[in-house]
């Protein structure tokens, strides 16, 4: 259900779900109960669930406070493992640790 922004005169902006038919020019204000007025703003398109927008989430999340690593990488013969040495060449050139 989309959100819609009112502008109440004496309280400000607030949000309220509606039905895209159902959708009041105006509608009272929860703090006050006066009538506030529809604004028109931009709209909010989301793909929350894409990987891009996991990416983005995840980089936002770990800015301030990066993951802490708990434990021992697992071993490189392990299932699953990352190899630790890349004989690819275009990471030869690298910086090396």
């Amino acid at each position: 259900m989309p959100v819609y922004e009112f502008r109440c005169e004496a309280c400000g902006p607030f949000d309220a779900h509606h039905a895209m038919a159902q959708v009041p020019r105006a509608q009272a204000c929860p703090a006050c109960g006066a009538a506030a007025r529809r604004v028109f703003s931009a709209v909010g398109l989301s793909r929350a669930n894409s990987p891009r927008a996991r990416a983005i989430d995840d980089a936002a999340r770990t800015a301030d406070a990066p993951e802490v690593v708990r434990s021992v990488p697992r071993q490189a013969g392990a299932p699953g493992a990352v190899p630790r040495v890349s004989r690819a060449p275009r990471h030869a050139k690298l910086p090396r640790p």
